[in-house]
C-alpha cells in the first residue's frame, strides 16, 4: 500500500491507537505493581498499549499509563457498546484518537484523557461493578507488572492468497499507489508491491503528503474491512490485539497447501543486470535467474526486493549509489551475513540440520573452486533447441531451463566402499567398522529432495567432501591419516592429530544433525578386555 492518508481505512489500532474504554473486568489493575516486599509476578499479555502521547511536547511529568485494550474491548462488549464510545468518525472513518479528531494542545489533551478516564471508572465503581484506577499514581506506575508479549503479525503467502479470493481477485480493495499531481491515490495494475515499501516504520512528513507509518496503514485497513463484514454477517478476520498478536492465535490460523504463483506479469527467469541502459561488461557471465523457481520457496518477494520491485542494479550498481546505501552490485548478491544476498541466503539454508553435518566444519572463509562460481556465472550452450547462442537476453533466458536439465540429468555416481576399517587407534578400544555406503547413502538420501542441494552437488562425489574436506570430489580421495597424524603436529595447532579428527568430524556430524546415537565410546568401538590387551 503506497501514501495513505492519516484517515485511510479507519479501524480500531492493535497496537497503536489510544483507547480509554469503560469497565477492566476481569482484574484489578492497581495490585499489578512491584512494591517493595513483595517479589515481582509479571503479567504478559499481547494487547498493552503505553500512553506516551504527551511526548511530543517533551519530557514527561509522569510514567507511561500501561492501557489493556482488548480487556476494555471486552468490557464495552458485555455494555452492547462499540468503539464508538471512545472514537470519533470523520468522513465514515474512525479516527485513531481518542475522543478527539484533530492534534490539540497539551492542556486540552491532558484534559481530555483524565477526565474521560476516571469519569468512566467512577461511574461503574458507583454501580457497584469492578473498574480500573481513578487516581493518577494508580494510572502511571514506575514499574507495572504487565508486560507485552506481544509478537509481530504479517502476511505470508498462503493468508495473502486467502484474502485475494476473498476480495476476487480485486488487488485494488488493497493495493494502491499516491498520486502527487492530483493528490489522491490510484490503482496501478501490475505494480502492486508490499505494504512495507511506502509505509515505513514511522509516520513520514513527504512534499504532497502525509504518508502514515506501516503499524497505522495496516490497523486501518485491515481492521476496517473486518469490522464491516462483520456488520454484514460476513466472516471476517480478527478485530482484537490477541487476534492478530498472540502467537497461540497466529498457530490456529488455516494454511493453504497448494498456493497459485501471484500474478504480477513478472518473468519466470531473469538475468541479473549491472545497470543502466546499456550494461557494462564484466568479467564473469551475467547470472540467469530462477526467478519463478525462488518465488516458491519464498513467502514474500522481500526477502530479494527488500527496498521496492525495481532491478538490483537499479539501488546496487557496481561502484555503489546512495540508493544502494553504497552497497555494490557484487556485495549484494555475495555477502555472506546478509539473508538480502544470494550466497547469504544460501549459507543460511546450509544451517539446516540435513546440511549442517558437512557445511558446519566448512568455514565462511574457505576458497572457492572456481568450479563453484560456473554454477551462477554459467556460460550459455553454443546450441539449445534449435536456438543458437547470441547474447541477446531473451534468447538467453530461453535457453536455461536446458542448462539446467543438463546440469540435472548429470549421473556421475562413484563407487562407495561397502565397508571401512578404523584401525589407526587400537589400544584400549578395538577397531571401529565403518559403514562407510550406508552412512554416504542416508546423507544423500536427506539432500535428494532439496533442489538447492541437488543443483549444487550433482556430483555424488562432492557430498565425500563433507569428510575428505580438503581433497578433490573425487571417487578415491586420500585417507585421513594422509593429512593428519599421530599424535597432532605441534607446528600446526589448527590441525588435529588422528584421534582429534575422527572423533570431532564424526561426534560433531552427528551433534549437528540432531542424531542422538554414537555419541559414547562403545557406541562405535568395542571395548578390549584387560587379556588381550597384555599380549
Amino acid at each position: 500500500m503506497k501514501g495513505r492518508s492519516l484517515l485511510i481505512g479507519a479501524g480500531v489500532s492493535v497496537a497503536v491507537v489510544i483507547l480509554l474504554i469503560c469497565g477492566m473486568g476481569a482484574f484489578d489493575v492497581k495490585a499489578l505493581s512491584e512494591t517493595p516486599d513483595q517479589t515481582p509476578s509479571y503479567m504478559f499479555r499481547p494487547d498493552i498499549i503505553t500512553f506516551d502521547t504527551m511526548k511530543v511536547f517533551g519530557k514527561l511529568e509522569k510514567p507511561t499509563a500501561v492501557f489493556l485494550h482488548d480487556q476494555h474491548t471486552d468490557a464495552l462488549k458485555k455494555k452492547n457498546k462499540d468503539c464508538m464510545t471512545c472514537h470519533k468518525t470523520e468522513d465514515g472513518r474512525m479516527s485513531p484518537k481518542f475522543m478527539r479528531l484533530k492534534d490539540i494542545s497539551r492542556e486540552e489533551l491532558t484534559k481530555i484523557y483524565c477526565d474521560n478516564c476516571t469519569k468512566c471508572h467512577t461511574e461503574i465503581l458507583a454501580a457497584g461493578e469492578k473498574a480500573g484506577p481513578t487516581k493518577c499514581n494508580e494510572c502511571h506506575k514506575e514499574r507495572p507488572l504487565i508486560k507485552s508479549s506481544r509478537v509481530p503479525f504479517g502476511f505470508d503467502k498462503s493468508l495473502h492468497y486467502r484474502h485475494y479470493k476473498a476480495q476476487k481477485n480485486k488487488c485494488e480493495h488493497c493495493h494502491h499507489e499516491y498520486d502527487r499531481k492530483n493528490k489522491k491515490l490510484f490503482y496501478a495494475k501490475n505494480k502492486e508491491g508490499t505494504c512495507r515499501y511506502c509505509h515505513k516504520k514511522e509516520t513520514q512528513e513527504l512534499d504532497s503528503e502525509k504518508r502514515i507509518s506501516m503499524r497505522l496503514a495496516s490497523h486501518f485497513a485491515c481492521i476496517d474491512c473486518h469490522m464491516k463484514n462483520i456488520a454484514k454477517n460476513i466472516d471476517a478476520g480478527p478485530v482484537t490485539c490477541g487476534g492478530c498478536h498472540d502467537i497461540e492465535q497466529q498457530k490456529k490460523i488455516k494454511k493453504v497447501d497448494k498456493i497459485p504463483r501471484l500474478k504480477r506479469k513478472q518473468p519466470d527467469i531473469v538475468l541479473i543486470k549491472t545497470g543502466g541502459k546499456k550494461s557494462l561488461k564484466t568479467p564473469m557471465y551475467r547470472v540467469p535467474f530462477g526467478h519463478k523457481a525462488h518465488e516458491r520457496y519464498n513467502d514474500t518477494c522481500r526477502v530479494c526486493h527488500h527496498a521496492d520491485l525495481k532491478s538490483c542494479a537499479d539501488c546496487h550498481t557496481l561502484t555503489g549509489s546512495k540508493e544502494g546505501k553504497y552497497v555494490k552490485l557484487k556485495d549484494a548478491m555475495h555477502q555472506l551475513d546478509t539473508k538480502q544476498s544470494c550466497m547469504g541466503c544460501h549459507e543460511l539454508n546450509q544451517q539446516n540440520r540435513n546440511c549442517a553435518g558437512c557445511h558446519a566444519f566448512l568455514g565462511k572463509d574457505r576458497k572457492q573452486d572456481s568450479a563453484a562460481c560456473m554454477k551462477c556465472h554459467m556460460a550459455p550452450p553454443e546450441k539449445s533447441t534449435g536456438v543458437l547462442y547470441q547474447t541477446g537476453e531473451r534468447k538467453l533466458a530461453r535457453m536455461m531451463p536446458e542448462i539446467w536439465k543438463t546440469i540435472f540429468g548429470t549421473k556421475n555416481a562413484v563407487d562407495i566402499p561397502k565397508k571401512v576399517v578404523i584401525n589407526e587407534l587400537v589400544d584400549r578400544y578395538g577397531p571401529v567398522e565403518f559403514p562407510h555406503r550406508k552412512i554416504f547413502q542416508a546423507i544423500k538420501k536427506k539432500i535428494d529432495g532439496n533442489k538447492l542441494s541437488t543443483y549444487f552437488h550433482p556430483v555424488e562425489a562432492t557430498l565425500c567432501q563433507g569428510c575428505h574436506h580438503n581433497s578433490p570430489a573425487a571417487g578415491k580421495p586420500p585417507k585421513c591419516e594422509s593429512c593428519h597424524g599421530k599424535p597432532f603436529d605441534e607446528k600446526n595447532m589448527l590441525k588435529p592429530g588422528i584421534m582429534g579428527s575422527y572423533h570431532r568430524q564424526c561426534i560433531g556430524c552427528h551433534q549437528k544433525m540432531g542424531i542422538e546415537k554414537f555419541l559414547s565410546c562403545t557406541a562405535c568401538h568395542k571395548e578390549r578386555n584387560k587379556s588381550v590387551k597384555a599380549q
